[in-house]
């Protein structure tokens, strides 16, 4: 089963969790996730099965969307509700004005120091393990897009958030770095990524659903909502066809030139005339480079 699952992950489980239950119900022998979603998170982790683990790259690159209830007035060492408290301001007043004012400053291209507790490798160590050991190293600041920084509900200490943002933005430290700058610390208390590109929560399915679906049979059906196969998921993506003369070479790692008409600059599916997809490839206006061949694709 070459598939990418658009997975509603439950809150309290990490997302390699969350890869294990679904590769358990499936009996699938390889599965992997497009972008890590914090145990505390709950929504879209997009997960991919087999053949599809070579698009996950690709996946990765779409831009989120996040709703997170923040705690003003309490700072954590995580920045979210499962972490020590290392401040807290007892009297403190919220103006929704200021606050409005300050998201407008991290709107747009922003500078974002990933936090200690993140999945981000210092020489093969994630950084989260040096932190549980209370050890603190230095972090390279990284560009973050956000798209849309809005509040969605304000009943202080409590406000809700909507962002899009792209990939590699930290919402936990958008959090902690709003709540410093008011001088009143903040911490997140609930997150939900409502979607990654065109995947919605709305369009998802929890591990449960997933259950009785192979209970039924139904393993092998990629129309389920929620389940996709590898041409719909790279739904932004153009495609290519080639005739029966590239196909072995494309497949066999060759770059190959498209008799006619203009090739994609960028990621572009290549398809035989059936439409199965043979793989992915990297056009350059006039040729596709092989990067990622994609065997017994399912339809």
């Amino acid at each position: 089963m070459n598939a990418v699952v658009v997975l509603n992950k439950t809150k309290g489980i990490t997302s390699q969790d969350a890869v294990t239950t679904v590769k358990r119900i499936l009996k699938v022998k390889k599965a992997g996730h497009a972008g890590t979603l914090d145990p505390m998170a709950t929504g879209i982790l997009i997960v991919c099965l087999n053949e599809a683990t070579k698009i996950a790259p690709m996946l990765m690159e779409l831009e989120k969307e996040y709703v997170f209830k923040a705690r003003f007035g309490i700072a954590t060492d995580t920045h979210d509700a499962e972490g020590r408290v290392i401040r807290e301001v007892d009297s403190f007043e919220l103006n929704r004005t200021k606050l409005e004012e300050i998201l407008k400053k991290y709107t747009g291209e922003i500078i974002q120091t990933p936090p200690m507790y993140s999945a981000v490798k210092l020489e093969g160590q994630p950084l989260y393990k040096l932190a549980r050991k209370g050890i603190e190293v230095e972090r390279k600041p990284k560009k973050v897009f956000i798209h849309l920084f809005n509040i969605e509900e304000f009943n202080p200490p409590f406000v809700t958030f909507r962002v899009v943002c792209s990939k590699g933005t930290y919402v936990r430290a958008l959090c902690h770095d709003i709540g410093e700058e008011l001088g009143m610390g903040a911490h997140i208390v609930e997150l939900e990524r409502t979607r990654v590109g065109k995947f919605t929560v709305e369009n998802s399915i929890d591990s449960e659903r997933l259950k009785k679906l192979y209970e039924k049979g139904l393993e092998n059906k990629l129309s389920v909502s929620g389940i996709l196969n590898i041409d719909s998921a790279l739904y932004f993506i153009p495609s290519v066809t080639i005739n029966d003369t590239l196909i072995r070479r494309f497949i066999n790692g060759n770059s190959i030139k498209i008799p006619s008409g203009i090739v994609p600059a960028g990621w572009v599916k290549v398809k035989d005339k059936t439409g199965r997809i043979l793989g992915i490839g990297f056009g350059n206006g006039v040729i596709i480079k092989p990067e990622r061949i994609i065997w017994e694709e399912v339809s």
